[in-house]
């Protein structure tokens, strides 16, 4: 149990690092950029903040133990256990956690993070998704 309480505390402060780093990136250039920059920036503060992530991460597709590769490509990977999907939309809708859970299954991954930067606080357009493995 100590262990899984242990790792459960680093993912809580990885994600709480992502946030900070995505608060700093909303701050200095607020809503209404593409997602792309704000991805750029992004990166940058995670490098800044030591965290070590992936960009623009292809996620196969297993199908009948057949590895596929279909073109899905997640936005970061960070500390190699959470991922993170960037969004610059009016809102968050339901198949954006969808397609966050289905990337955190596909790569058998524990936690995500959704960040919409189109939103006059970013901590609004923050949703977190577990995947229950």
């Amino acid at each position: 149990m100590k262990r899984r309480d242990a790792e459960a505390q680093s993912i809580n402060a990885v994600t709480e690092a992502i946030i900070g780093a995505a608060i700093e990136v909303h701050k200095a250039l607020g809503p209404g950029l593409l997602e792309s920059a704000y991805e750029a920036c992004l990166c940058h503060e995670l490098a800044l903040r030591k965290l070590a992530f992936r960009r623009q991460e292809p996620v196969p597709v297993i199908y009948k133990s057949v590895r596929l590769d279909c073109g899905y490509v997640l936005d970061l990977l960070v500390e190699d256990r959470v991922v993170v999907e960037l969004k610059a939309v009016e809102s968050l809708q339901p198949v954006h956690a969808s397609q966050l859970l289905t990337y955190l299954r596909l790569l058998d991954k524990p936690l995500g993070l959704l960040i919409n930067f189109r939103t006059t606080k970013l901590v609004d357009g923050v949703k977190r998704v577990a995947n229950n493995l």
